[in-house]
């Protein structure tokens, strides 16, 4: 598809994010150079190259364009981001929204997520068009790779890793090395591949606290690229290529979100009451509340949360929640 370039000047000097018109974002939430010669490729995402630590605006805008090439080089489709991980190009429809909404179909950039490209020549007419961007997106459940990425947090009293090796405890699935990348918050993402159908869907907090999932849709912020927060980085010695996302949690990915309904299905085993209750038991300082509400959802999803809301309190005390507390939470995820 023809983009047609912007002519758009260049902010001040002094400005390190995008001007005042800078665009909204279009799409939901978030690779190693290639190898000399003489070595094997791979799909790694690339590392910072020298001009990644320079103090100017225009080092971290070439720093990003290098990077989104090199990723681009590996089959991952990019697109430009500013410091705040938005896209970085406005839509070229605002104030007159297309019906349906336009996904790049009208040849011009501007469609978040829909824009990204693996296209070299595009990719520097995205970032030419954007001389504010310092970082670059990686369109997800997009081919060759359909890249799934597993966003672990670990704010707001929660652990999105802890998490997840429950959720691999429980369900009997490996957690693979992968790529994985460093947040500026102490986060990781994992990147994992999947198959073309069905798309993984984007969620935030629906597989656990702490686990939001970007899928089909979706795009994971590049290492390499600068935010206001802080650079995001390859995690040392973590793998070359993203590896298959094991079948267990593929099911969990795709499982249409859960209805009000608290009746198991018929024939679907229940989730594991010791496996809940030893969750909530074990629970560090700063996630005893995250944990206990994760859990009684996850019995009460069950046709569980009456037979387990005993259980779970006394188990919420021995961390040291008082049971006004414990009962107060588990209340919140009986009516979620």
């Amino acid at each position: 598809m023809a983009m047609h370039r912007r002519h758009a000047e260049p902010p001040p000097a002094h400005r390190t994010g995008p001007p005042a018109d800078a665009p909204e974002p279009l799409a939901t939430h978030r690779a190693e150079p290639p190898s000399d010669a003489a070595e094997p490729p791979t799909t790694r995402p690339p590392e910072p190259p020298a001009t990644a630590h320079g103090n100017t605006h225009a080092d971290a805008h070439a720093a990003a364009l290098a990077h989104a090439l090199r990723a681009a080089e590996h089959g991952y489709p990019v697109i430009p981001l500013t410091r705040g991980k938005l896209p970085a190009i406005r839509s070229p429809h605002r104030g007159h929204p297309e019906v349906p909404p336009c996904r790049g179909g009208c040849g011009r950039p501007g469609h978040g997520v829909h824009d990204a490209s693996t296209d070299p020549l595009t990719v520097r007419r995205l970032f030419a068009t954007a001389p504010w961007a310092t970082g670059y997106g990686i369109a997800c459940g997009r081919p060759p790779h359909h890249l799934i990425g597993l966003d672990l947090d670990t704010k707001n009293g929660a652990d999105g890793l802890i998490a997840l090796r429950f959720l691999a405890e429980d369900h009997g699935f490996p957690i693979p090395p992968t790529i994985t990348v460093r947040t500026p918050s102490g986060g990781r993402h994992l990147w994992l591949t999947g198959p073309p159908a069905p798309p993984v869907p984007n969620s935030a907090g629906r597989l656990a606290p702490g686990i939001d999932v970007r899928g089909a849709g979706g795009y994971l912020v590049g290492p390499g690229s600068l935010t206001t927060h802080g650079r995001y980085v390859l995690a040392p010695g973590c793998a070359s290529h993203p590896a298959p996302a094991p079948t267990a949690l593929l099911a969990l990915l795709t499982a249409p979100p859960p209805s009000a309904h608290r009746d198991p299905a018929p024939g679907a085993p229940p989730q594991p009451a010791a496996a809940l209750v030893r969750f909530v038991r074990t629970s560090p300082d700063g996630q005893r509340n995250a944990r206990l509400f994760w859990a009684a959802c996850r019995a009460y999803e069950s046709g569980l949360g009456r037979e387990l809301t005993e259980r779970l309190t006394e188990a919420a005390c021995h961390t040291g929640l008082s049971e006004q507390e414990a009962r107060a939470t588990i209340a919140s995820a009986a009516h979620r």
